[in-house]
């Protein structure tokens, strides 16, 4: 064993004695022998495959916590939205508004249905969407949608790339076509070029209706990608259906001047006593954070400009049978505070990568679908409005973060409502 050396090893905390550092080779190495916790192999939901599961899970945990009376009595309707199935989470679920939305396709008053176990959140967003109605409401507006994939073809050199490019040009409305062979709701709305030496890289995107629309793209872009690698004239060396261009589920710069999902702006004028009564703070004060948090978000290399989209995006998500993954992606944007004349907050956000449906996924369990119909955005026609009110909801969250810390009361509200009290 060699000698440690402290100095050498002082930021690396795994290292932080010389016993622990002793056992790293044994603890570290691959293991060969049988498993000792095994699962039966089919991931199918049923009674048999639910009862042999539990024979290994139960001497772990109480099974009634995650198999409650009203899990068992619907967990069939679960078959086409999780495998190797063992039960449900349950999460608190509160309710923030009313928030009044005077939008291109949400105009109403909107009770929220939102799902954590962070305490304080559910209040913030509340009074967020007190001080926005008493205001007379924000105004909401859906500016572009699309959802993209991305195959990547890699060629032997970029003389077969750029004639590659050159025959995908001639096959538009052929590729059209093909990806619309998979879908009644989907539509293929652009197709992008991009060229990175002898690597070509096709930017599919879609309109996907009512749906949040991952599985949609995937399977049309799957079918146009087979047709490319059987007709096209120049054989790739390789061919992979996504090439991670697409921002899928992961924070890009891109997608930030672009769109993916629903990109969706938002924005109030808030008079001055307003936010003195709700925010006990002035519009000066909050304008002079956001400038001082632009600049610190640049020298972290934020992409975008937030306080907390997260919060506000995985709540609703959660609530509403959205793919929280999503919020990886959703969570980016602008969020922009000024003085106008007149002395009041003038306040925006913008959002361009809300992944939200209102049909498909898990919209149509019953808890989930329970609040979508809270906010009456079950179903049909209904999706451009649920990201209208995920924007609202977003500007309501930074409206009341950004006046806790201008009032000094960020800490405070935590401490009151998340710290338990001693016994």
């Amino acid at each position: 064993m060699p000698k440690l050396n402290l100095n050498r090893v002082k930021n690396c905390s795994v290292f932080s004695d010389i016993e622990r550092y002793q056992k790293v080779p044994f603890a570290l190495e691959p293991k060969f022998d049988k498993p000792t916790k095994k699962l039966c192999l089919s991931a199918g939901l049923s009674d048999k495959h639910l009862v042999r599961r539990w024979q290994v899970l139960e001497s772990m945990t109480d099974k009634t916590l995650l198999l409650d009376p009203f899990t068992q009595s619907h967990y069939q309707e679960y078959s086409h939205n999780i495998e190797h199935f063992i039960g449900t989470v349950n999460i608190p679920v509160g309710i923030a508004g009313p928030l009044r939305i005077n939008g291109l396709h949400a105009n109403d008053d909107f009770l929220i249905p939102l799902a954590t176990t962070e305490a304080a959140l559910v209040a913030s967003y509340n009074r967020g969407a007190n001080l926005i109605t008493a205001a007379g409401g924000v105004s909401t507006l859906l500016i572009n949608e699309g959802v993209s994939r991305t195959p990547v073809f890699a060629f032997q050199s970029l003389s077969q790339a750029a004639q590659f490019v050159s025959w995908v040009v001639t096959q538009y409305d052929i590729f059209r076509n093909v990806a619309q062979s998979t879908t009644t709701h989907g539509k293929l709305k652009d197709i992008n070029v991009n060229i990175e030496g002898n690597h070509v890289y096709l930017l599919f995107e879609f309109l996907t209706g009512d749906a949040s629309g991952q599985n949609m793209v995937t399977i049309a872009t799957h079918k146009v990608f087979r047709y490319i690698l059987d007709q096209s004239p120049i054989t790739p060396v390789e061919a992979f259906l996504d090439g991670n261009l697409s921002g899928d589920k992961k924070a890009n710069a891109y997608t930030l001047r672009s769109v993916r999902g629903k990109k969706v702006s938002a924005d109030i004028t808030i008079p001055a006593e307003l936010i003195k009564k709700h925010l006990s703070t002035t519009p000066e004060s909050m304008v002079k954070f956001g400038k001082m948090n632009t600049v610190g978000g640049l020298l972290s290399g934020a992409i975008g400009i937030n306080a907390h989209y997260a919060n506000a995006l995985s709540a609703l998500y959660i609530a509403c049978g959205q793919d929280a993954a999503c919020v990886a992606e959703s969570a980016i944007g602008i969020t922009r505070f000024d003085v106008d004349p007149n002395g009041d907050l003038y306040a925006s956000v913008t959002l361009p990568n809300i992944m939200v449906g209102t049909v498909g996924g898990g919209t149509g369990l019953p808890t989930q679908k329970a609040c979508l119909d809270i906010l009456g955005l079950y179903g049909n026609g209904k999706a451009k409005a649920l990201a209208e009110v995920a924007a609202a909801l977003c500007l309501a969250g930074e409206l009341s973060i950004v006046g806790a810390f201008c009032a000094d009361h960020f800490c405070r509200a935590h401490h009151k409502l998340a710290r338990k009290a001693s016994a």
